[in-house]
């Protein structure tokens, strides 16, 4: 049980039943939490042709997609107010990012050409990323990619069925996102 505390809390090693009464609802969760561990755990490999499959089923799916939704933000910098410079608790924020297309280029790298608005940003670039897969499911990611006018981001997303979630960083901020996949007719 320790070992399965430490898996999930990997900064701060416990065990998963403790004395008090706030610990025995996070016991509670690591029991809701450890099914979905095992399963997400227990894929078996594809093969090289489902992969194939996996991937242009990707790849059309992202054709003309639109992915709308929201992102928090946080600040990154020590010390930071968790709020906004009007005091008020930081809110949802929207996001929308316009897939023209994405293609495979070689090995797990991948372009993604978007347009990518949030805030007062609105710009259309070319975004090359990781795509890596758990299983049957797409998960894209970056470090430190440097996007021309909106500056450098690491962020992780996953991709199913119709929704992504994930987390993003920027140079003194960062968040989560989340939202829907709109797909064309």
């Amino acid at each position: 049980m320790a070992a399965v505390g430490r898996i999930l809390h990997w900064r701060k090693p416990l065990t998963l039943i403790r004395a008090s009464s706030s610990s025995t609802l996070e016991a509670v969760r690591y029991l809701f939490l450890l099914p979905l561990l095992l399963f997400s755990c227990s894929t078996e490999p594809v093969s090289s042709e489902e992969q194939q499959d996996l991937e242009q089923a990707f790849e059309e799916s992202m054709r003309g997609a639109v992915l709308d939704g929201h992102f928090t933000l946080f600040s990154q910098m020590e010390g930071a107010d968790p709020t906004g410079s009007d005091g008020e608790p930081v809110k949802l924020r929207n996001e929308r990012y316009e897939i023209e297309k994405a293609v495979k280029r070689a090995g797990d790298i991948w372009t993604f050409h978007a347009r990518i608005q949030f805030g007062d940003t609105d710009v259309t670039v070319p975004v090359p990323v990781k795509l890596a897969w758990a299983g049957d499911t797409p998960i894209v990611s970056v470090t430190d990619l440097g996007i021309p006018g909106l500056g450098s981001y690491t962020a992780r997303v996953v991709f199913y069925r119709d929704s992504y979630a994930g987390m993003w960083w920027g140079s003194k901020h960062g968040g989560n996102l989340f939202g829907r996949i709109e797909r064309p007719e």
